[in-house]
């Protein structure tokens, strides 16, 4: 089976619905840090985590293919919000019959977490679509600094600049365009709410 990629929410769920078992492979994987950093800063382990995901990613692919969900946030805050719910479930059983879990145990407030979530992902959404306007070399040279963490003398010599004062100019002049060209695509968002 080829390696795919899904690259938008439609093409993955469109992969869960015809049982694609790279699509459901790629779900499991994207989104469970969320729920183990989630699961673990609530008095769970690494074992609970997997469960409580396992769980919540069977219900979904069961929605998904039934057509039961009609889905109107992103993947990650559905299964965020499911994963949450069954672990506060499990943490009351547990109090119920004797756990671990006392009064005084603290908690992470994840009231807001999910309206956060849904902003931040928003966020990053238009940073991708900015930089993927903000076009070569600039696109390259930002994600080899920023997300590669290459050197400025890599980036240098990968880009063939004569020192590296001149490809930090260069980085600095990218991000700028990339910088503008967020907060427009972000502008024009606003603008049309």
């Amino acid at each position: 089976m080829p390696n795919v990629v899904y690259f938008s929410e439609e093409a993955l769920l469109a992969g869960i619905r015809r049982d694609d078992g790279t699509a459901v492979a790629y779900l499991y994987k994207q989104h469970y840090p969320m729920v183990l950093h989630f699961v673990l800063s609530n008095n769970g382990t690494e074992d609970e985590a997997k469960d409580i995901y396992q769980e919540a990613i069977i219900l979904f692919i069961e929605k998904i293919r039934d057509e039961s969900l009609e889905l109107n946030c992103l993947i990650k805050t559905y299964l965020y919000s499911v994963c949450r719910r069954l672990w506060l479930k499990r943490l009351a059983l547990k109090s119920r019959f004797g756990g671990a879990v006392s009064e005084s145990d603290s908690f992470v407030d994840v009231a807001d977490d999910i309206d956060d979530l849904v902003e931040r992902e928003a966020t990053f959404t238009k940073m991708a679509e900015a930089l993927t306007l903000v076009g070569e070399p600039c696109k390259t040279l930002l994600e080899d600094f920023y997300i590669q963490d290459l050197s400025m003398q890599a980036i240098t010599e990968k880009f063939g600049y004569t020192n590296a004062d001149n490809t930090k100019n260069q980085k600095y002049k990218c991000l700028l365009r990339l910088k503008k060209l967020f907060f427009n695509l972000y502008k024009t968002e606003v603008e049309r709410e």
